[in-house]
């Protein structure tokens, strides 16, 4: 039997050499096929007898007819072609004396894990630096890295290290002279920063709990391949970090077959890039891995979702797939949205990297190089619909996926706390505010990590995990941490649980306003106006906030979503759901951060009066709509007078309250929740490492 195959073929013309003798990179003419070539599937078919419909693009670049128009590409698609595979002209920009680093480098350096920044707190010019942000597939960090990560953040950062929602460090303020320094340490201590930013896979989540059971080491040990699988191969990141320095890392016989094959026409032909080819993906690339009823990775809003998929034994036997999730917009932009991630079907173990890579290749081969706005794979599905996006994979495929299997009900699981592994250890979920570490609990963590030795998972909702504790350390751990104001959970404040936050200002370009840094002061004015209304402490509600529409913080998930809209502006989002399983909708624009509570108050006020059993906020939402809830709010006139509920007296005399009061003050707070909160951190010092 033959095979049709594709080539790669440049004009004579337009070839160029580029840096290396070797590498031969010619003209982009667009990710299209000729029209004599028709990609094979597991049996020939003729030419003759296959659709118009059914025809898929060719995975080469063919000689562009002379009668063709161009096609055309945003700048970044040309940066791309021009860059040598990511090398060039980011390799010569790094040596330079300026701080900065020019257009196209700083489109390129992304692929290589790090954005170029500014502080926009200062005037009178631009102080550049450069944040990092790592690669850590179902956020695992050794030993080693989390220390390296440690003194690389107070010797060349701002002394903090940041925690993402995609299980990553970044680093932030790193000058561009100490770039090479600090990439290569996070290299030699067996990290990675490549493909944490730019046009392609970016790092693959799965469940951080170190859980002894089948699925849940399957799941991981399956990020962890997909991760490999479409790592980039042309080794543009060690030769401008290591000076070309090969860096050995151990990777599955699978991993390679599944890259190197080409039986249904996915790959380059004798490119460095197999996969990506010169021009890589078209936009970012997320991919999610979990086991049933664990949503700790926000599975739906992934470019593509995998799901373990368990016998009556608990052995995996296979995965489902969904794809199609996003969350970046554009305000202002209706076409731009984000999406959630739908049902494409079922594959046997064996077969999950061919179906990733076939993914994969149909959103390269398809997806949108025109316009950055469209380029998601989202677009494409919600373009072409899932029946035909499903039948393009399946091509690359080369099989029909099965039927999508039956899944229960999503939670969202956090796995903080104490927990067993099943080894006979124990891991510690430690809750850290957005995500930002730093202080006496960097101190704090730094100290526990180092003497007992212990392993790191990063989990995607910005917290951390201490894995293999044994036993006896779990009283000396718990004291040392809850003096850094590491609590067990449930000391902490439920809205904090699940409050996330993105950066925002002073460092992020984008940023609109502000994010990280506005969420404590918000967070603490919902505790105000729950005791306002009558709602109790362990109620909460699922509250995001982003400094720009992006969606890095995933706040089109929250039950309650802000999304910056203008200077100190919010628009809100409401009616996703607390297992993250509902888009959330835009009830409000343009809301100032001072008038805030005009909002909460009868949303919040109407949820408590008004809810049916155990419905949560955003159910509640839902069912009353936005047209009714518009109404409670404009007609707001403050709550019932009711009377206190509790009369706990905390104060003895006036003058102890009244110091207690200044003090309060000082934090926003007022003097009945500052003794509250000093009394629950003394009884977590004291009781939280006898509670295990």
């Amino acid at each position: 039997m033959t095979t049709t195959t594709t080539t790669t073929t440049f004009g004579a013309t337009n070839m160029a050499v580029l840096g290396e003798p070797k590498v031969q990179i010619g003209r982009y003419q667009g990710l299209r096929s000729a029209n004599s070539l028709c990609l094979t599937r597991s049996r020939q078919v003729p030419l003759s007898s296959v659709s118009s419909s059914s025809l898929i693009r060719a995975v080469a670049t063919p000689p562009k007819p002379e009668t063709a128009t161009e096609t055309k590409r945003s700048k970044v698609e040309i940066f791309k072609e021009q860059s040598n595979f990511i090398r060039y002209p980011l390799n010569e920009e790094i040596l330079t004396d300026a701080p900065n680093i020019n257009e196209a480098a700083t489109q390129l350096i992304k692929f290589h894990g790090s954005y170029q920044q500014y502080n926009r707190d200062e005037r009178g010019g631009r102080s550049y630096s450069f944040m990092l942000r790592t690669k850590n597939p179902c956020g695992k960090v050794s030993n080693q890295l989390y220390l390296t990560m440690d003194d690389l953040a107070d010797q060349f950062g701002i002394g903090t290290l940041r925690l993402t929602t995609r299980q990553t460090f970044q680093l932030h303020g790193v000058l561009k002279k100490d770039l090479k320094t600090v990439m290569s340490s996070i290299i030699r201590s067996m990290g990675s920063t490549l493909g944490a930013c730019g046009d392609l896979n970016r790092n693959v989540l799965a469940p951080p709990a170190p859980i002894q059971r089948k699925d849940y080491l399957c799941a991981q040990q399956t990020a962890e391949n997909i991760a490999a699988l479409l790592t980039p191969q042309s080794g543009f990141y060690y030769d401008v970090w290591v000076d070309g320095e090969k860096i050995l890392t151990a990777e599955s016989p699978e991993v390679t077959k599944a890259r190197n094959d080409n039986s249904h026409g996915t790959n380059f032909p004798d490119s460095p890039e197999p996969i990506y080819g010169t021009q890589f993906l078209p936009r970012k690339f997320k991919v999610a891995v979990t086991v049933p009823t664990d949503n700790s990775v926000d599975i739906l809003t992934n470019d593509i979702g995998v799901v373990v998929v368990t016998d009556d034994n608990g052995e995996p036997q296979g995965f489902n797939l969904y794809v199609g999730g996003g969350m970046g917009r554009t305000h202002r932009m209706e076409s731009t949205f984000p999406r959630l991630a739908e049902p494409l079907g079922y594959v046997p173990k064996e077969d999950i990297l061919y179906a990733i890579k076939a993914i994969v290749v149909t959103q390269r081969e398809n997806g949108r190089r025109d316009d950055r706005r469209y380029s998601r794979m989202k677009y494409l599905i919600s373009s072409w619909g899932i029946e035909k996006f499903r039948s393009v994979v399946e091509q690359y495929y080369g099989k029909k996926f099965e039927p999508f299997r039956e899944l229960p009900e999503w939670e969202f699981k956090s796995h903080l706390g104490w927990h067993k592994q099943g080894d006979g250890s124990y891991y510690c979920g430690l809750h850290v505010d957005n995500g930002r570490i730093g202080g006496v609990m960097k101190q704090a963590l730094r100290e526990v990590i180092e003497k007992y030795n212990l392993s790191i998972r990063l989990t995607p909702n910005q917290n951390i995990i201490l894995c293999d504790i044994r036993s006896a350390w779990k009283r000396p751990i718990t004291t040392v941490l809850a003096k850094a104001g590491l609590l067990h959970p449930r000391f902490v404040d439920p809205l904090n649980l699940t409050a996330m936050a993105c950066p925002a200002f002073p460092l992020c370009p984008l940023a609109i306003t502000e994010a990280e840094r506005g969420i404590p002061d918000i967070l603490k004015r919902v505790r105000a106006v729950f005791e306002k209304v009558g709602l109790k402490y362990n109620e909460s509600v699922v509250i995001r906030i982003t400094g720009c529409p992006n969606g890095c913080a995933r706040p089109y998930m929250a039950e309650l979503g802000l999304v910056g809209d203008g200077p100190n502006s919010y628009q809100i989002w409401l009616g996703g759901t607390s297992n993250q399983t509902s888009l959330a909708k835009s009830f409000m624009n343009k809301v100032k951060v001072q008038d805030l509570e005009k909002v909460f108050e009868p949303l919040f006020y109407y949820w408590k009066r008004k809810r049916q059993s155990k419905e949560s906020f955003g159910d509640f939402t839902n069912r009353l709509g936005f047209e009714k809830l518009q109404e409670l709010v404009d007609k707001w006139e403050g709550p019932e007078a009711t009377p206190t509920r509790y009369n706990l007296k905390l104060f003895a005399d006036k003058e102890t309250y009244e110091a207690v009061d200044e003090l309060a003050k000082l934090q926003n707070k007022n003097a009945h929740q500052l003794a509250m909160e000093v009394i629950r951190n003394f009884v977590a010092s004291q009781q939280n490492g006898k509670s295990q």
